[in-house]
């Protein structure tokens, strides 16, 4: 494909013959006047006259990661110069005054140097008299048994005297002999497994 070339009367450059503006120099190839080119511009594209703002917004949205990287080196620059700041002032701004012992500050006279261990409290432990159980109790002093269990355990020990009655007074040879429950007040009675 073949362009054909055409030369400008203006420049003599040699430029396409469908070209309606010299590339060079701007004016009408054939004749050789200059075309303003900002009107025709403006008047083909609408564009309105940019003020130095619209152009450093245009500027720095073309180059955003130069003013990213402006931005931070500034805020580091100010963070330098306050702690700078801050360090001067502090270094400088120590009382003349006597130092305050930390006695006038905090009370510590009436403090232990340690604190009191409590002793253990006493431990009373029952055996229900089971071997073949081996179920200890801790008796909490104080501690109260629920009725319906006094209630089971009371008809537990009907059913087994009765039981008893019937057999007669001897316990059967593999059968250890109970105790009699210990119903003193605070502590809950013996309790056979079942």
């Amino acid at each position: 494909m073949l362009v054909s070339k055409a030369v400008c009367v203006a420049c003599g450059h040699q430029i396409d013959a469908a070209a309606k503006l010299c590339p060079y120099c701007g004016a009408d190839p054939k004749t050789g006047q200059k075309v303003d080119t900002e009107a025709l511009l403006r008047e083909t594209f609408h564009l309105h006259p940019s003020s130095a703002t619209t152009r450093v917004v245009e500027y720095a949205r073309q180059r955003q990661g130069i003013v990213v990287a402006l931005g931070i080196l500034a805020l580091l620059v100010v963070l330098a110069a306050l702690h700078q700041f801050v360090t001067a002032r502090n270094a400088t701004a120590v009382s003349s005054g006597p130092a305050v012992p930390l006695s006038d500050i905090a009370d510590l006279g009436g403090q232990a140097n340690e604190p009191a261990q409590l002793p253990m409290p006493t431990l009373h432990f029952q055996f229900d008299g089971n071997p073949s159980s081996l179920r200890t109790y801790v008796v909490e002093p104080g501690a109260v048994t629920p009725p319906d269990v006094v209630a089971a355990q009371q008809a537990a020990a009907q059913q087994a005297a009765a039981q008893k009655a019937q057999n007669g007074a001897r316990p059967a040879p593999h059968q250890p002999a109970t105790s009699p429950p210990n119903n003193s007040p605070g502590t809950p009675p013996a309790s056979r497994p079942r």
